[in-house]
């Protein structure tokens, strides 16, 4: 009884410190940048589990994007918020983030090699199950993921919230490997009607396995708490609690359907 007794609090007690651990993890780009990727995950799970790469607004790698790897991993992935900027470089100036986005995006075989590099660095992880992978990313980063779709990247499924939409090399059929998810936001004034038409348009030329989800009343940046203080700066931008509640939803049971009913088992 003493033993059985024992063993229940020892249990009770690895249950209680169990928790998402996060680590900063220095990476170095195919051009040389050197990056910082923010990995998260839950200890409390036993093995493997799907690895989600996160990527940024244009913002940079800021506190957003951590919270958002972290909210993977409380999911049960493996999730790394990679750096497409450098050195872990973020703002909260407009011009700073028009101008660090695009210079990031000026060269587009320097940002498919700095995304792989993250992705690189999320497989790496003991965590990881390197035969499940998906990406997240938000704004800018919207973009990236979805570029990422379109030129072939090895991933099983991305997920694009509030982000550009328009490209400078469409997808040609069969090249879309990556089960596409893109939640935007209806009154999203900062992507035009004919950027979304020509992403529909594209994606079923592509023969993609796409889903489009257009969010009632939801202006760019919805799923940002600290969207509304970037008003200021007369960013046509807000947080949308139902919006951001709803897509996340979606993520979710997009990501189980891609991967599986894959959440492993927590350790008793």
């Amino acid at each position: 009884m003493r033993h059985c007794l024992l063993g229940l609090l020892m249990a009770a007690s690895v249950t209680a410190n169990a928790a998402v651990q996060t680590q900063e993890i220095p990476y170095t780009a195919a051009d040389g940048t050197k990056m910082i990727g923010y990995y998260a995950y839950d200890d409390a799970i036993e093995g493997k589990r799907p690895g989600i790469v996160v990527v940024h607004e244009w913002w940079g790698l800021n506190d957003y994007a951590k919270q958002r790897a972290r909210d993977l991993a409380e999911l049960g992935y493996s999730a790394l918020a990679i750096d497409m900027y450098g050195e872990g470089r973020n703002t909260e100036h407009p011009k700073d983030a028009m101008s660090f986005m695009q210079a990031a995006l000026k060269d587009a075989d320097a940002a498919k090699g700095r995304f792989n590099a993250g992705l690189d660095l999320l497989k790496e992880q003991a965590q990881t199950d390197t035969d499940k992978l998906g990406a997240v990313g938000y704004c800018f980063g919207g973009k990236v993921v979805l570029d990422m779709a379109r030129q072939g990247v090895p991933l099983d499924g991305v997920v694009s919230f509030h982000g550009a939409l328009a490209t400078e090399t469409r997808a040609a059929p069969g090249s879309v490997k990556a089960r596409v998810l893109v939640e935007h936001g209806a009154e999203d004034s900062m992507i035009s009607a004919d950027d979304v038409a020509a992403l529909n348009v594209e994606m079923v030329k592509a023969g993609a396995d796409y889903q489009f989800v257009s969010l009632p009343g939801a202006k760019h940046g919805f799923t940002n708490p600290g969207a509304d203080a970037h008003q200021k700066n007369g960013l046509d931008v807000a947080y949308q609690k139902a919006a951001d509640e709803r897509s996340w939803r979606d993520m979710q049971r997009f990501f189980e359907d891609t991967f599986g009913p894959s959440t492993p088992a927590r350790a008793q």
